[in-house]
């Protein structure tokens, strides 16, 4: 049997319905925890939804489909190899002793054939994207290896992360048009912003752990003023995201949601409390909310009165 991770919902579908064999491979994907996938998948899904609204047109649901079946396997993939790397600071972590490597529930070995095996999976759905998109995603690589090294040499891995969990923006873009544009470039950069926001907001639940560990994050480099530093992320990350549209050329429909994406984001600004770990991770969850939100805005954009 496998415990219930302190960051999973106790009655997740992972712990209630899959067979005992199979939960260590599940957990070490993170599947009894979706929204990390959601969080992946999003950007993926804005940047089709802002290449299909510059056309007029709905996103392609064929497009969808493949973003949301590879920000899947290539989060399982990515949270076995933080894991791998991290398996000795995560022994230390109440919130992260119990995955399955510190845990003793999957080597280190079977760990690398896991991940190499969602990583074969996901490649196979790349090179249908085109070459724009294959090279885009191969360069990804770079920051998904450099991922679980920031905690140890800055202050900020939050934004390291935020490089690459929105780098689906501009993929998903270049998939839908096989080009890049300005644009796709602003959507990439709001996104690092909500990132950053966010991931600060969840490594609260961690920040005592850390600090023993040694395990530098934006949480702790914020202390006290965590909340005011969510503030200015979310921010910026709401002004660029209406920039993306302004320079896309979106409809007036866009703006109704953006205004309910930049309250969502407020409300968990204020709402965020340093000394509350369960509070912050409610809130972290919330951001599938919040991203969904934006796609269904840049979708509502594709309509312009004529002649505007």
């Amino acid at each position: 049997m496998t415990a219930i991770l302190p960051d999973a919902a106790a009655a997740n579908w992972v712990d209630r319905y899959a067979p005992v064999s199979l939960r260590p491979w599940l957990k070490l994907g993170r599947f009894d925890r979706p929204a990390g996938i959601w969080l992946l998948m999003l950007p993926g899904w804005q940047g089709i939804a802002l290449a299909a609204a510059e056309k007029g047109q709905l996103p392609n649901p064929w497009l969808l489909i493949a973003f949301f079946v590879g920000a899947a396997l290539m989060r399982a993939a990515g949270c076995a190899f933080n894991d791998i790397v991290d398996r000795d600071f995560d022994a230390q972590v109440a919130r992260t002793a119990l995955r399955p490597i510190p845990a003793g529930l999957i080597t280190v070995k079977q760990a690398w054939l896991f991940l190499v095996g969602c990583s074969l999976t996901s490649f196979l759905i790349l090179i249908c994207l085109g070459w724009v998109a294959i090279g885009l995603g191969v360069a990804s690589l770079v920051l998904v290896a450099g991922y679980p090294f920031m905690k140890r040499i800055t202050w900020w891995p939050q934004a390291w992360l935020g490089l690459t969990f929105n780098w689906g923006a501009l993929l998903g873009y270049a998939a839908a048009t096989h080009t890049l544009s300005w644009s796709a470039a602003l959507l990439y950069a709001s996104g690092i912003f909500w990132t950053l926001g966010y991931d600060t907001i969840y490594a609260i639940q961690d920040i005592e752990d850390d600090a023993l560990a040694g395990v530098k994050s934006s949480t702790r480099r914020l202390g006290s003023r965590v909340r005011e530093g969510v503030a200015v992320f979310y921010v910026l990350a709401f002004v660029l995201a209406l920039a993306a549209a302004w320079v896309g050329g979106l409809g007036p429909l866009f703006l109704p949601l953006l205004g309910l994406f930049g309250l969502h984001l407020s409300r968990q600004a204020v709402a965020v409390r340093v000394d509350d770990g369960p509070g912050a991770l409610k809130i972290f969850k919330s951001n599938a909310q919040a991203g969904a939100i934006l796609v269904l805005a840049l979708v509502a954009g594709l309509w312009s009165p004529a002649g505007l």
